[in-house]
């Protein structure tokens, strides 16, 4: 199944996410990270809507729009995205978070094509996400996993605008290098990342704060307005580059 992915969306693994998808080294293990430290700020989210370009290599690939907006007590994050991969066909991918307002994930539904249909959910609950994935076989792929922290943080292998979202968990006034265990749903991976705020940073003739989010095989530098909203992310392995519209 990870195969099936790591072949079909080639675009988003240069982009280098699926390198945290990839089967995680004993160290990365969520159910091996009980000591982990875990930032546990009160996440205070903050209405948010655009769109962003998909550059590789400095060329247009795609595009992803989003809308982050409270329902209720909860909160939903949505973004759907449509890419060319270079050398490939096209790549379409869908995902609906629900958010309490801790921050805690409650649901996550995805969907993606591209040689082949996918889809899946992940239900969490007190630090437990059961996962589902239907590849059009005849019962869906089960498995669930068990975090040191409800506060997980979900980043799907082809969405960007959950990077806006990791940004508002992050704890601005106590700042530093701040723990988060994570779930990749494609790969149904568990892990860790750190964030870490750098200070303002100048990108071309602006500045922006600068969240920097690392695991042990990836850097991700996130680049935020005065609100904290994400306007661009570069990933400086892959020379992939998201940019707000």
């Amino acid at each position: 199944m990870r195969r099936l992915f790591t072949l079909a969306f080639a675009l988003c693994l240069a982009a280098g996410i699926a390198a945290i998808g990839a089967t995680p080294p004993a160290h990365l293990s969520a159910q091996k990270n009980k000591n982990a430290k875990i930032a546990t700020p009160a996440a205070i989210f903050a209405p948010d809507k655009g769109k962003f370009r998909i550059l590789l290599d400095g060329q247009v690939v795609g595009s992803e729009e989003f809308e982050i907006s409270s329902s209720g007590e909860t909160w939903m994050a949505r973004g759907s995205m449509s890419a060319h991969a270079p050398g490939g066909g096209d790549i379409k991918a869908a995902g609906q978070l629900k958010l309490a307002a801790d921050g805690a994930p409650i649901r996550y539904d995805w969907s993606a094509q591209a040689q082949k249909k996918a889809s899946g959910a992940v239900v969490f609950a007190n630090g437990t996400a059961k996962s589902s994935i239907d590849l059009g076989g005849t019962s869906p792929l089960m498995q669930d996993f068990t975090f040191p922290s409800p506060r997980i943080a979900v980043l799907d292998n082809n969405l960007y605008y959950q990077y806006s979202v990791l940004a508002q968990l992050y704890d601005w006034k106590t700042g530093g290098k701040q723990e988060f265990p994570v779930l990749i749903p494609q790969d149904m991976t568990p892990g860790s990342i750190s964030v870490e705020s750098l200070g303002p940073q100048q990108v071309e003739s602006e500045k922006y704060e600068t969240l920097r989010v690392s695991s042990p095989d990836l850097e991700i530098l996130l680049y935020l307005d005065a609100n904290h909203r994400m306007v661009r992310l570069d990933v400086p392995s892959s020379k992939v580059m998201i940019v707000r519209e």
